[in-house]
């Protein structure tokens, strides 16, 4: 394909995503009061009002929470459609890798949400009321903060979730080993011991509480790269005893 024919195929791609996100915004935009609702009704946000100190608060906080919806719901397709463009310079079995790690990267994802909100963010929280109890500081929270010291926190986790996914496929295509992933593993664990102690409390129990998901989430994608490494080098020894 020329140039001038990969960029009306990525445009037409980006055009169908861009549609696909749009018709989930608007049921985002319908969901929003009732996520809302629920997210006041459960603790920590049950026993706290939440102020507004800007005119445009509300409204940015009701369309922040339509669009993690939309893109959530359009994430399937905006990976299958980016899987479409770049699956022409890939060879057969790279695109059948990729389409398949396509659901499985949505279900990571989701895990981390859940992990991040459920587990880590309740935890985070608890910390800090700790601290402004102990400080007697009045807690008024107004509704973007609110939102913004919780987003910072679950999707931070939700992309580190991806990992498992990301060293499969780019073992699967040749990227990455398992070797290299071993050698890589003393660097990796001060990685994962700067994110964590970004993303919690800063409290040992709390980066613990972190840092050790984050570690088996690496060990669990050096053991997946060894399974898909060592079905990549059978399937190429039957390859080349069958040639």
């Amino acid at each position: 394909m020329s140039l001038i024919a990969h960029l009306t195929e990525l445009r037409r791609r980006i055009w169908r995503s861009l549609a696909v996100l749009i018709l989930s915004l608007g049921a985002g935009l319908y969901l929003s009061p009732k996520v809302l609702h629920y997210l006041k009704s459960v603790p920590p946000a049950s026993n706290m009002t939440w102020n507004v100190f800007s005119p445009w608060d509300g409204l940015r906080l009701y369309m922040t929470i339509a669009l993690v919806f939309a893109l959530t719901i359009s994430l399937p397709f905006i990976l299958y459609q980016l899987w479409g463009f770049v699956r022409e310079g890939l060879h057969t079995d790279e695109r059948a890798a990729a389409l398949r790690y396509v659901p499985y990267s949505v279900i990571c994802f989701l895990c981390g949400l859940a992990f991040g909100y459920f587990i880590v963010y309740p935890m985070s929280f608890a910390f800090t009321t700790r601290i402004t109890e102990s400080l007697q500081l009045v807690e008024t929270y107004g509704v973007a903060q609110y939102f913004g010291f919780m987003f910072n926190i679950i999707i931070p986790l939700a992309i580190a979730f991806e990992l498992p996914v990301i060293v499969m496929f780019l073992t699967k295509i040749g990227v990455l080993t398992p070797q290299a992933l071993h050698k890589m593993r003393r660097y990796a664990y001060l990685v994962l011991v700067i994110v964590a102690s970004l993303i919690s409390p800063p409290e040992l129990i709390s980066h613990m509480m972190v840092f050790i998901p984050l570690v088996v989430l690496y060990e669990v994608s050096v053991l997946l790269s060894r399974i898909v490494y060592g079905r990549r080098r059978n399937a190429s020894l039957v390859e080349a005893s069958g040639a």
